[in-house]
């Protein structure tokens, strides 16, 4: 078994968590590669051959079985952009808050072994997001995708942005807002959620417009089809605004196109037969903690 392992902060809280980890993969006899700076952060041995590294630009291959992500959903986002197109699944141990993505607890994290071993788990193929525009190499060159979502906002105002959107080359609307979230499945638990939007199943071929503050107040967050092309262009008081890539930000010019759509390769996730979504659902927004229930 071939596994690599990332977080991307030191916790003090964790690190007995990351010990049993290892310790768990040693007795499958697994080969473990680590991040490099986050090897750098633990210094788990004074060997410096018992745990290859490995980094964004090498040391990653589909040869590797798992991919483990330490920390919460924000680490899994950043996770991403190592594994991209190579299709190694992702697990996460949560040592973070809320935990969508992130969904193991760490005082079961000898389970992410264990199970795996035994086939206790599914493989679910989470679609991405791509972004196109001008200046596309400047700003993100080849990390153009997003798991949870592509959002544009306002930039240096607190006046509202206006958003000239299109879907298939057909005009939409006009959003008048703070900014526009277009999100995955994956991503209708994150910030879409928070300004209103559904909650989708991760396994559904859909994407959600979700305006953020709409001054228009008969705006409603949308769900489309995930094979359709969007078209945005911004235009608001300043000469600039923001388009943010799950947690990867940048400023871009009022004026020119934007296009979105789904990316051609997909984000494998593990899904154990013990942590499945509707159950992290139940626990992560409390459903059914009503006492009538």
């Amino acid at each position: 078994m071939k596994v690599a392992v990332y977080g991307q902060t030191y916790q003090d809280n964790a690190i007995a968590f990351l010990v049993e980890l290892l310790d768990e993969l040693q007795k499958e006899s697994a080969t473990v590669y680590i991040e490099e700076e986050f090897y750098a952060l633990y210094q788990l041995s004074e060997n410096p051959e018992e745990y290859p590294t490995f980094s964004m630009d090498k040391g990653l291959n589909s040869s590797f079985d798992m991919f483990v992500s330490f920390g919460g959903d924000g680490t899994i986002l950043r996770a991403t952009t190592f594994v991209k197109n190579h299709g190694i699944p992702i697990v996460g141990v949560n040592t973070g808050r809320l935990g969508f993505l992130s969904t193991f607890k760490k005082e079961d994290v000898r389970k992410v072994v264990l199970e795996f071993v035994q086939g206790a788990y599914t493989i679910v193929e989470r679609s991405l997001v791509q972004l196109n525009t001008k200046n596309l190499d400047a700003e993100f060159g080849d990390l153009n995708f997003a798991l949870n979502e592509i959002t544009v906002s306002r930039k240096d105002t607190t006046s509202m942005i206006t958003v000239e959107t299109h879907l298939n080359d057909e005009y939409l609307t006009s959003y008048w807002a703070d900014g526009l979230i277009i999100s995955t499945p994956t991503g209708s638990t994150g910030y879409s959620l928070s300004c209103g939007g559904p909650v989708i199943v991760p396994t559904a071929k859909s994407l959600v417009l979700t305006p953020i503050a709409p001054h228009n107040l008969n705006a409603r967050p949308l769900v489309i089809s995930d094979d359709t092309v969007i078209r945005l262009k911004v235009s608001g008081r300043e000469e600039n605004h923001l388009v943010s890539l799950d947690s990867r930000i940048a400023s871009l010019e009022n004026g020119q196109e934007i296009t979105i759509k789904k990316a051609p390769f997909t984000i494998r996730m593990i899904e154990y037969t013990s942590e499945s979504f509707l159950k992290t659902l139940r626990n992560k927004l409390l459903w059914g903690e009503d006492k009538r229930n």
